[in-house]
């Protein structure tokens, strides 16, 4: 297959998922080897809860410090929520937003989320999976994704 056609292949996949790169390249080189590609799609595919949940929270992380802080929420909502034109200052709904998404997700309540404090909201309630924005295909994606690759196997190794 030329890049091309791999290009396109993976855009319909992974076209809402801004920080793929960031978590498929689990070594941080700067470069997303065979193995961690085949382990990011596998887990796009046919990944568990417990793998979602996991990558999820590496995608959140925008820092890599192990927690969800106030100022990630806050950044991942504002760049995923469109902005509606209004007298008020658009960034204190967002505001509250956070607050509201605190105080249901951090059961430790110090102010930020941990892993375990988004497994268990996720747990609880699995559409706080992707509740700071998409980071996982959506199923048409994912459909059209195997469509193409799984529907002739011969096909697909010259493309």
């Amino acid at each position: 297959m030329n890049r091309k056609k791999l290009q396109k292949l993976t855009d319909t996949l992974t076209k809402n998922c801004k920080h793929l790169f960031r978590a498929f390249d689990k070594d941080n080189d700067g470069c997303v080897n065979i193995s961690e590609w085949i382990y990011g799609l596998s887990l796009f595919l046919r990944g568990t809860l417990e793998e979602k949940i996991k990558y999820c929270f590496e995608v959140f992380d925008l820092n890599g410090d192990g927690f969800i802080s106030k100022e990630e929420i806050f950044h991942m909502l504002k760049n995923s929520l469109p902005q509606q034109p209004s007298e008020e200052d658009p960034d204190e709904g967002i505001k509250d937003l956070v607050e509201i998404a605190l105080k249901k997700m951090d059961y430790d309540h110090d102010g930020k989320l941990s892993f375990a404090d988004y497994e268990q909201a996720v747990r609880e309630e699995t559409l706080l999976l992707e509740a700071f924005g998409p980071c996982l295909p959506d199923p048409k994606s994912q459909m059209e994704f195997e469509a193409q690759v799984f529907k002739d196997p011969n096909k697909f190794n010259y493309m």
